[in-house]
């Protein structure tokens, strides 16, 4: 009985239990790596391919939020220089 309160200590719980719970732990974390593009079987590879895409994304993002900065400052600087000159006279 000693033998296996130990073992219960040791996993923090009923050691079947802590087992299902760490597959399922796995499964879940092998799914989002996935879906990140990782692979197990040549994870270092994986890993460069995925800090490479993050960095073309980040890039593209600055970009698409250059061209809306450009879009909306055709319309704003225009209105706000003419308002600083309309209350300059005043």
């Amino acid at each position: 009985m000693s033998e296996n309160n130990q073992l219960t200590r040791f996993f923090g719980g009923s050691p079947a239990w802590v087992l299902v719970r760490l597959v399922v732990l796995s499964i879940v974390v092998g799914v989002i790596l996935a879906a990140l593009g990782l692979d197990p079987m040549n994870i270092f590879k994986s890993l460069e391919r995925l800090v490479r895409n993050l960095f073309t994304f980040g890039f593209d993002a600055l970009e698409g939020l250059w061209r809306y900065f450009l879009l909306g400052a055709v319309i704003v600087i225009p209105l706000w220089l003419i308002m600083r000159i309309a209350s300059a006279r005043r």
